[in-house]
């Protein structure tokens, strides 16, 4: 996967914007479903991403991935960094997006999440 395989793959997502929200941080490109952030990326090396994943099995994941490790600016219980070193596959790459998406949309109000449904 590169970055704009990612970029394309995240705004197909129902109710996905894209911005660069953070002004001490200009090259990260975040990746929000209803103003909540999903995803995130340095645009200018694209040498990590940051994914939300489920509290109960982050410990796992990150010991059965060398790839997948704690997050710098956010909070460890749930999110991940994932290391493009080559150590995933593109399928597992996508699904770990799929994973992030799903977490934050399942948490919005039930009538953004009717909406989402309904695009």
């Amino acid at each position: 996967m590169n970055i704009e395989e990612f970029r394309t793959y995240c705004l197909s997502k129902k109710g996905v914007t894209e911005s660069i929200p953070f002004s001490n941080l200009p090259n990260v490109l975040v990746f929000k479903v209803h103003e909540k952030m999903f995803t995130g990326t340095d645009i200018t090396t694209f040498a990590s991403f940051s994914i939300k994943c489920n509290p109960e099995t982050i410990d796992e994941l990150r010991a059965s991935f060398s790839a997948l490790q704690e997050p710098s600016y956010f909070s460890k219980k749930h999110w991940c960094r994932v290391v493009m070193d080559g150590t995933v596959t593109d399928k597992q790459l996508y699904e770990w997006l799929d994973i992030s998406y799903d977490l934050v949309v399942a948490k919005l109000p039930k009538k953004i999440r009717d909406q989402i449904n309904s695009e």
